[in-house]
């Protein structure tokens, strides 16, 4: 397997590595909405790599090495030795159409010999969890990564591409396939639960109504400033909440807000809000934060086993709600993750509305919120 990085910035264009683009499989690209719809990245990429599968989403920033670019274009480009890949794609309309869309894209990459997924949606048009359930209805404990594409903090509009111009609406997969491929997942957060424990009394798909028969964005008005209200949703970010069903606390996952309805006092989230589950407030401290992304690195490095000092690339994708609160000192999650995951890893990543991994106790594949998520990937040596 050979990898290199593509970058490509408004004052010099496309810069390719130490790699024959015409040669390339695969090519995920990343950068912001506006770069993504002012330039033809996808035609370039194209003429570029005339046969690669094109993959691509907008961002909160994307991760090149061991740096934060907010303009320009961070890409990886994979050439494998004995591993097949096959894309596919769907649009989506609307959230509720989640796990049919998960489905149905599960149903087209299933294969006994499927290794593993890397899937990007919409990150404001999708209900990533059930997106993601939709996929494991077709593809089982095959792991399942990625993440929902961000847009900056603006939450107005976020893009997502295979094979053409990155759209609204869309999500898309990558199936890898064969005994050669190597994958490795991690997840971890870094942020801490407070206050009491709260049941889900109401809600609808990803909305959440009421919280012990309270309407949800009551829980917000106790604890934010009157500052902090008004630059709702972006100021609720800073606290998730953590939900799990009461007879697995052990799985609990995160979940951020995405959008408010003042008028209902609704909130609506990146993920499902089941009724019954318990819910808590979370709050983030930048020393936990990074360790947080050490721990999820750690886990995707151990995951290649025998390859891990192997060849490849590591994908690190982290919440949007995580930059915004370490500020200038975001790349420490950064430092600590490419600490554990060493040289041989060519390191690339976003800043996402959702991530995308297996659970790190039940192994199940989930969206996980205000989390640091690293995708390995590498191939055998013969």
């Amino acid at each position: 397997m050979q990898t290199a990085i593509f970058q490509w910035k408004p004052s010099t264009g496309w810069a390719t590595g130490k790699i024959e683009p015409a040669t390339v499989d695969l090519v995920v690209y990343l950068g912001s909405r506006a770069t993504l719809l002012t330039t033809p990245v996808f035609e370039q990429l194209r003429a570029l790599c005339p046969h690669a599968l094109l993959l691509g989403c907008s961002t909160s920033g994307q991760i090149d090495g061991s740096q934060i670019e907010d303009d320009g274009i961070a890409a990886v480009a994979l050439q494998f030795r004995a591993t097949e890949i096959k894309g596919v794609s769907r649009k989506l309309d609307d959230a509720a159409q989640s796990y049919q869309v998960g489905a149905e894209m599960g149903r087209v990459l299933a294969r006994p010999d499927l290794a593993g997924v890397f899937l990007l949606a919409d990150g404001l048009r999708s209900n990533g969890s059930t997106l993601v359930a939709g996929l494991v209805s077709q593809v089982g404990s095959v792991p399942i990564t990625g993440g929902l594409a961000g847009d900056g903090v603006e939450f107005a509009e976020t893009l997502v591409g295979l094979d053409g111009a990155p759209q609204t609406g869309m999500a898309a997969a990558i199936g890898f396939y064969g005994k050669s491929i190597r994958i490795g997942h991690g997840t971890a957060g870094g942020w801490d639960v407070f206050g009491p424990k709260r049941h889900i009394t109401r809600s609808r798909g990803n909305i959440l109504l009421d919280l012990d028969g309270r309407p949800a964005l009551d829980l917000y008005e106790r604890y934010l400033t009157e500052e902090d209200f008004k630059a709702l949703p972006g100021s609720a970010l800073f606290f998730p909440l953590q939900i799990h069903n009461p007879q697995h606390p052990e799985h609990a996952v995160v979940r951020s807000v995405l959008g408010v309805d003042l008028k209902n006092k609704t909130l609506s989230f990146a993920g499902e809000m089941p009724e019954g589950w318990v819910a808590q407030l979370m709050r983030g401290t930048l020393h936990r934060l990074a360790e947080g992304a050490a721990e999820a690195a750690t886990q995707a490095r151990e995951g290649l086993k025998n390859e891990r000092d192997s060849d490849g690339v590591a994908i690190l994708i982290s919440c949007v709600a995580r930059r915004m609160l370490m500020g200038q000192r975001t790349l420490e999650e950064i430092e600590a993750a490419g600490t554990i995951l060493g040289a041989h890893l060519q390191r690339i990543g976003f800043y996402s509305y959702g991530e995308i991994a297996p659970h790190a106790k039940s192994g199940i594949s989930d969206l996980h919120n205000q989390t640091m998520t690293v995708t390995t990937i590498t191939e055998t040596a013969a």
